[in-house]
């Protein structure tokens, strides 16, 4: 993986994001050679924000689809059937990726069979796929929680739900223990945004950190390509 450098500063920026409602949390940190400093998050309004930023985000890991298929008949991606696998009895909380025909329309059908969560995202998947080039995939790149976390314990699936206080517990205790500093993203106050969400982005920045140290893995080893010269691919 090569992420686009940025202007000629001391340090780079990464960032985990994931949608909150129709806005966008952004956990960032800098990365010089072996430091790792977490910031404080923050909200934006819309994606096209995150990825003009200046200066720029070095890689930017984000909770929502890139590469598409063109519609149902092919099934499922290979990157959401692998990671289902890995994440064994978890791997039904990935949520299905709508088709490109389905953001084209801006809009999923009962055919499309998705589920709330993603009918209730929809929106903020739209501007993700409106924003996304080949050119955007060599610093924006899809990944999800969930397959974040089985990667920092161990490459174990987690326990427990991320809505139970077991499962922030669980999670909370491998990011606190793994990542100095993490704590400023996990005990951050930002309006409209739960305690569920900001661990996530802590995750997915973690990630974000292990991209651009050309450490995180991908699914499938060799992507599969859409039809616009997208990856169909997650990182971990």
């Amino acid at each position: 993986m090569s992420p686009q450098r940025g202007p000629n500063l001391p340090y780079k920026l990464v960032a985990g994001v994931t949608p909150v409602r129709s806005k966008w949390l952004v956990a960032s940190a800098k990365m010089a050679g072996s430091t790792f400093a977490p910031e404080d998050p923050r909200v934006y309004d819309t994606f096209r924000e995150v990825v003009d930023m200046r200066p720029p985000f070095a890689s930017i890991v984000v909770n929502a689809p890139i590469g598409f298929r063109e519609d149902n008949a092919k099934g499922p991606r290979r990157c959401d059937f692998e990671a289902r696998v890995l994440l064994d009895k978890r791997g039904r909380f990935l949520r299905k990726t709508p088709t490109r025909e389905t953001l084209q329309r801006g809009y999923a059908l009962p055919e499309d069979r998705l589920d709330a969560i993603t009918l209730m995202l929809m929106p903020s998947f739209v501007e993700v796929f409106n924003e996304m080039s080949a050119y955007r995939q060599r610093v924006v790149y899809e990944g999800t929680p969930e397959l974040s976390f089985y990667q920092l314990n161990a490459e174990k699936p987690l326990l427990y739900s991320k809505h139970s206080i077991e499962g922030r517990e669980e999670r909370w205790s491998l990011l606190i223990k793994r990542i100095n500093g993490i704590e400023r993203v996990l005990d951050a106050q930002l309006k409209g945004v739960s305690t569920e969400h900001l661990t996530d982005a802590a995750m997915l920045l973690v990630t974000a950190r292990r991209v651009l140290a050309h450490a995180a893995k991908r699914i499938p080893v060799h992507p599969e390509w859409d039809s616009e010269g997208l990856r169909m691919e997650l990182v971990y």
